[in-house]
C-alpha cells in the first residue's frame, strides 16, 4: 500500500513540474494532474530504462522525479499536438 501511496504522490508531483513548465494552459483540476504524472511516470520510466540504463530501487528518488516530469512534458507536447488538429 505504501509503494502505491509513494508512486501517486510522485506522480503529482511530476504532473504539477511538468504543467508548470509547459506554456499554455492545459487544464484539467489535481486528479488529471496526478493521472499524467502517473502516466509521465510510466512513460519516462521506460525510456529512462530503454535508452539511458536507469534502474529504480527506491520509490522516492531523485531520478524517478526527474523522468516522472521529463514523461509528463512528453506526453504534455503529445497531447498539445493531437488537440490542435482537433481544432
Amino acid at each position: 500500500m505504501g509503494t502505491i501511496i509513494g508512486y501517486i504522490v510522485i506522480g503529482l508531483l511530476g504532473g504539477a513540474i511538468a504543467k508548470a513548465i509547459m506554456p499554455g494552459s492545459q487544464g484539467g483540476g489535481w486528479v488529471a494532474t496526478m493521472l499524467l504524472g502517473i502516466v509521465g511516470a510510466l512513460v519516462g520510466g521506460f525510456l529512462g530504462g530503454a535508452l539511458l540504463g536507469v534502474s529504480y530501487t527506491k520509490v522516492f528518488s531523485l531520478e524517478g522525479l526527474i523522468f516522472s516530469v521529463v514523461g509528463a512534458l512528453l506526453v504534455l507536447f503529445i497531447y498539445g499536438l493531437v488537440n490542435k488538429r482537433k481544432a
